[in-house]
């Protein structure tokens, strides 16, 4: 029996988890996620999507950790600050990029900017 279809906004909400792979499974380019092994295509078309989702959410996730941090590096309160310039080589951006990160991240900090979990 086939398993009900969910709404595409569900997915988008609850991504697939995503797990390590083991470091001998890593070390073969051809191998990702086991994804080589699935021979269904309709079944690698959904492992595959919600790896995609799962992927995109934790970009979404990290990029608003990085602005967090850049944000508190960036404090002027704090004795060890670091200038954008600073922040902007060890993350390897532009230094007008690091602005725009420091920006987002004391947006989120004062709760300015809806988050997506």
């Amino acid at each position: 029996m086939a398993e009900p279809q969910r709404p595409r906004s569900e997915q988008r909400m609850r991504p697939a988890p995503l797990l390590f792979e083991p470091a001998e499974a890593g070390a073969d380019p051809e191998h990702f996620f086991d994804l080589e092994s699935i021979e269904d295509p309709r079944e690698l078309l959904d492992r595959a999507t919600e790896l995609t989702h799962a992927f995109r959410a934790a970009t979404d996730r990290s990029v608003e950790f990085q602005a967090i941090a850049a944000a508190q590096l960036a404090d002027p309160r704090r004795f060890d600050r670091l200038t954008t310039a600073l922040i902007a080589e060890r993350a390897e951006w532009t230094e007008d990029y690091a602005e725009k990160m420091v920006e987002f991240g004391r947006d989120l900090l004062r709760g300015g900017v809806e988050r997506r979990d």
